[in-house]
């Protein structure tokens, strides 16, 4: 793991986890009102129990956190489970009503807390980009090692 992917994965990933901890203990009114929220983005999940639905929210989150928080899981797949996860996110903020303004991008004074979700994602595809793109190191090995015939037959020529 790079030092530099260590404070946006500790803080996202700990925040998640903490998210997902409180959602297991959510009473019935807390269930129901995070159901309708989500069901009105994914029409699907009006079909499961309120108090399901937090369980099962609850536990991914408490996933997705965990995964951030391993030091053992490369960056790329770090950041393709958060993408994912705030991705999912990102379309509840922005199919709920009252969460956005007019224009259905910036926050309502309501939807200001639910727009970190955006953030989460820049983190995720930060994440995911930085861990698919080689590192200079190899890099330079890829090059090196490309231009070796080349060294090796000009080496004959002499």
């Amino acid at each position: 793991m790079k030092l530099s992917h260590i404070p946006p994965r500790l803080a996202t990933g700990a925040f998640i986890v903490n998210t997902g901890f409180t959602k297991l203990s959510a009473d019935d009114d807390t269930a129901k009102s995070l159901h309708g929220m989500a069901s009105g983005a994914y029409p699907f999940v009006s079909d499961v129990e309120p108090q399901t639905f937090v369980k099962a929210l609850a536990i991914t989150e408490i996933a997705v956190g965990g995964v951030l928080l391993a030091p053992f899981v490369p960056a790329w797949l770090a950041g393709l489970t958060l993408t994912g996860f705030s991705g999912g996110l990102v379309r509840l903020y922005l199919k709920t009503p009252g969460l956005t303004q007019e224009d259905g991008i910036r926050p309502t004074q309501k939807g200001t807390p639910v727009a970190k979700d955006f953030w989460m994602l820049g983190i995720g595809l930060g994440l995911l980009i930085d861990g698919l793109t080689p590192s200079r190191k190899k890099r330079r090995a890829v090059r090196h090692a490309a231009r070796a015939p080349i060294r090796k037959a000009a080496a004959m020529h002499r």
